[in-house]
């Protein structure tokens, strides 16, 4: 009782206002405000008393702490019994839980395996090459003409393919199981060869550039949107007419304005058009040559950021103009390839500076659109013998893809990856014996679709590097397929009663001279109400099936074709 009183009275936070309360007090005009209650400060108290418990817990342990007075208010104070001499040589910072390490224990290994994890990973994030997805790899049998258009969708669930044989099949990863059908072929253009596909940036229609001279906009499903109308050819000046007047070479979507798309076609004009207004095109670029004449665009593309418009024509130039001015190109290079040529693709890099171009003459270039006059890069030898070979950069800009073309039975087709930086050739991939017309990388996915000359569609993909797409579809059992339910076995009818009413009954002697004219016993009491022309009826016995199958049907021996006869008892059952 002595040692709390003294802890009582130790306390220094009891607090008295008397002296206010009678100024207040004195101020109002009366004697005061009556008793006023204590007031105490409860973290003073809990602090002198945690003191005074680690004060006793030293005394009666004996363990002396010369911080006792300086450090107490630190939250790594000790309270109990003291630490282990084998512990006490381990540093502050380490959390040790369990007994003591042995004798021999290097607690530096862990930590350099963890170092080496971490240099691995950052020289994969160097070396670009180690995120190319191709360890696996799926084949989609489209038909056997030329892929000569590849879209995927912005999210990925659904691939699109267009071909030679003039069918767009569409494939949907999530739908699929380990057979890889598509779930539905259509033929938009009838029979136009499909030169270009592509999904708008909302995924919600496709654009259709076939070999006619009418764009087509379809919606998820395959069932047409819009068609954009067709020009008169016998106007001279082709922005005075409506459409495009010849065949299409190529298309694609405003990467920003989900309702705009643009066009190029053999009339020589670049137009661009808007998804709600199928009367008219919105504006018409038309090439030149050097000479002011007309040159034919073979290929075209909007800048990543949609204000530049680009163009291949086939007298080797690449014309570029702003968006909103289609009158004078802004950026014009003369000899980009050989004349002549198709430039079969044009494509910007992700951060909008380098503009990749495939050539006709065999050659791969890349351009800084800042300085047009000469090209930063160049490939040769990369063979291309369709006009609409692809290719595309790498989700991280770092990569440049194309594809290569080869004669039949000269060797495969493959799929070349360039250095961006360096543009030395890094990695190529086999893909089958025939040309490599199309090829895409998809950004989220991280997968690479390829389409070939013998109508077949390549998937590659990294089970750990890739997400989703051909990883849903791989891992699903073929569904089995379902038997239709045949008649295995003829069933003898000995005798099947009817009434009247509910059936056509012929006459005794039809059902008797049928039975005479196939050779069958002839029963005087019974008659046949169906009669069908069977092998099992010159086999001496009837067949047939239930009454509920066959009383639907009145015996003819003209028009009956169904492989049974069924034997009814004259007369009411008994």
């Amino acid at each position: 009782m002595n040692e709390a009183a003294s802890v009582i009275e130790s306390f220094p936070c009891l607090l008295a206002s008397d002296q206010s309360d009678g100024d207040m007090a004195s101020v109002m005009g009366f004697s005061g405000f009556g008793k006023k209650a204590r007031t105490f400060d409860l973290d003073a108290i809990f602090e002198q008393t945690r003191r005074t418990a680690i004060e006793r817990s030293q005394q009666v342990l004996g363990y002396s702490s010369g911080s006792t007075n300086s450090d107490a208010d630190s939250d790594s104070e000790l309270i109990g019994p003291p630490v282990p001499k084998q512990l006490t040589g381990q540093e502050d910072d380490e959390d040790l839980v369990g007994p003591p390490l042995p004798p021999g224990y290097r607690g530096s290994i862990a930590d350099d395996e963890d170092d080496d994890d971490d240099d691995m990973e950052d020289d994969e994030d160097d070396n670009p090459v180690k995120k190319i997805p191709d360890t696996h790899e799926i084949t989609l049998q489209h038909g056997t003409k030329t892929v000569s258009a590849l879209a995927l969708d912005p999210s990925g669930a659904r691939l699109v393919t267009g071909g030679y044989d003039f069918d767009v099949r569409f494939w949907d990863f999530a739908g699929m199981d380990a057979a890889l059908n598509s779930f539905r072929t259509i033929q938009p253009c009838e029979c136009h060869q499909i030169r270009s596909l592509q999904y708008s940036i909302t995924g919600d229609v496709i654009l259709v550039v076939s070999g006619n001279a009418q764009a087509k906009v379809l919606d998820r499903d395959g069932f047409p949107v819009m068609e954009c109308p067709k020009g008169d050819q016998y106007i001279v000046d082709m922005a005075n007419t409506k459409g495009h007047t010849a065949m299409l070479n190529s298309g694609c979507w405003h990467p920003k304005i989900k309702d705009e798309f643009m066009t190029c076609s053999n009339d020589g004009t670049v137009r661009t058009w808007d998804l709600s207004s199928n009367k008219k095109h919105k504006m018409c670029f038309k090439p030149r040559s050097l000479q002011g004449k007309k040159v034919t665009p073979t290929c075209c593309t909007y800048s990543r950021d949609g204000k530049l418009v680009a163009a291949g024509c086939q007298d080797g130039t690449i014309q570029i103009w702003d968006r909103n001015l289609s009158v004078h190109t802004k950026f014009h290079c003369r000899q980009a390839h050989a004349p002549g040529t198709d430039t079969s693709c044009l494509t910007f890099s992700y951060d909008g500076t380098t503009l990749a171009s495939r050539g006709g003459d065999d050659t791969l270039k890349t351009w800084d659109i800042r300085n047009f006059k000469k090209p930063l890069n160049v490939a040769t030898g990369l063979s291309a013998f369709f006009s609409m070979t692809d290719c595309c950069f790498s989700p991280d800009d770092k990569l440049l893809v194309t594809g290569t073309s080869v004669k039949k039975d000269e060797g495969n087709g493959k799929l070349v990856f360039f250095d961006r930086a360096s543009f030395q050739k890094v990695y190529e991939i086999d893909v089958t014996n025939a040309g490599v017309v199309r090829c895409l990388w998809h950004p989220k996915l991280n997968q690479i679709m390829v389409g070939t000359g013998n109508g077949l569609a390549k998937v590659y993909y990294d089970p750990v590097k890739s997400h989703r797409g051909a990883k849903l579809c791989v891992v699903k059992s073929k569904r089995k397929e379902r038997q239709a339910e045949t008649l295995t076995q003829d069933y003898i009818i000995t005798r099947k009663y009817l009434s009247t009413h509910l059936h056509y009954r012929p006459s005794f002697p039809q059902g008797k001279s049928l039975c005479k004219a196939y050779n069958l016993v002839p029963f005087t009491r019974w008659t046949i109400t169906r009669a069908i022309w069977l092998k099992c009826l010159s086999q001496g016995y009837y067949s047939g099936r239930s009454y509920l199958e066959t009383a639907t049907t009145i015996w003819s021996p003209v028009t009956c074709s169904l492989p049974y006869v069924t034997v009814f008892q004259e007369g009411q059952p008994s």
